[in-house]
């Protein structure tokens, strides 16, 4: 959906603000029209405005948007490819002859690209980075540095990766000996796939899997410390807050939130359109459906069962 212009559309702009910090050539929004006044008095050069904006005789240009907010956030993107990193492969990276190189990549100071890696037209490398063996890296990526990529890992178009963070690592999977009492490791030779559009927070995890695929879907966002066990399989337009840790085999289907620090146990299947509060706890192998519904507490309930049980064991800590 295409914003309405109000106003000078030649004007130039540069870069997005907070109202209160803008300057000339930076972009802003206003979702509350009792903000309106305020954004026209700083020094911004142009505002997005919610559909009020179109009442308004406005001294600076107006974009009226149903949803400023998300108006922004494209503004932002689109103002963000005049941001150009320099095109090439710095001296001190090492890339396997065998490797291939996309039209326009960019690789950082230290980078390590091993043999057969696939890296697609205008992807980025930051410095540090290390790309194991058959890699595959989509167009347009970007890798902060400091990145740990294992062997074999796929990586879709325009996918982002903050620092700190390992992809394809071993999933923790053991078998004990009932005899000795002893653990031997089991087989971590799957693989992890991660979709278009994803974007990893700094110093997450996520292990490839055991014998089968993890799957990130299409558009799904992870926030910061964010660990995803083996064989997970997460759906498209997911969003994961930090702290949260999914077990291996679970699966997580399309447009579900989860909310910072949930712990989600083994072989648990959240179901499309769900909503996990902070804190919420998953036990194995259980089920959660929903759409829209948000589940709260250990073990996980609807939020409105949640809360009468609080309320009832408050009645009766009174009683004592």
């Amino acid at each position: 959906m295409q914003a309405h212009l109000f106003g000078d559309g030649t004007v130039q702009l540069t870069g997005i603000s907070a109202i209160r910090a803008a300057s000339q050539g930076d972009l802003v929004f206003v979702t509350d029209e009792r903000k309106l006044p305020e954004a026209l008095a700083s020094g911004a050069s142009a505002i997005i405005t919610g559909e009020f904006g179109r009442n308004h005789a406005a001294t600076k240009p107006l974009l009226v948007h149903p949803h400023p907010r998300f108006a922004i956030a494209r503004a932002a993107q689109l103002l963000r490819v005049g941001l150009k990193r320099k095109v090439g492969v710095h001296p001190s990276a090492i890339v396997h002859t065998s490797a291939s190189l996309g039209i326009d990549v960019s690789i950082d100071e230290r980078v390590i690209i091993r043999g057969d890696a696939s890296i697609g037209a205008g992807t980025w490398i930051g410095a540090g980075t290390v790309l194991g063996e058959n890699v595959s890296i989509g167009e347009n990526c970007e890798l902060y540095p400091n990145v740990t990529v294992y062997p074999g890992v796929q990586l879709g178009n325009r996918v982002i990766v903050h620092s700190g963070t390992v992809l394809g690592s071993d999933g923790f999977g053991y078998v004990r000996d009932e005899g000795s009492g002893r653990y031997e490791k089991f087989p971590q030779l799957g693989r992890l796939i991660v979709e278009d559009d994803v974007e990893i927070g700094a110093n997450s995890a996520v292990d490839r899997g055991a014998l089968e695929v993890t799957r990130i879907g299409r558009g799904t966002k992870i926030d910061n410390l964010v660990h995803v066990g083996h064989n997970v399989q997460v759906g498209e337009d997911v969003v994961i807050a930090a702290q949260t840790g999914l077990s291996g085999s679970a699966a997580v289907e399309n447009n579900v939130v989860i909310g910072g620090q949930v712990g989600i146990a083994d072989h648990v299947r959240i179901e499309a359109g769900a909503i996990l509060g902070a804190q919420s706890g998953i036990p194995s192998k259980k089920v959660i459906r929903g759409k829209g519904v948000v589940f709260w507490g250990t073990p996980a309930r609807p939020i409105r069962e949640y809360l009468k049980q609080l309320a009832v064991l408050a009645r009766l800590a009174k009683k004592e």
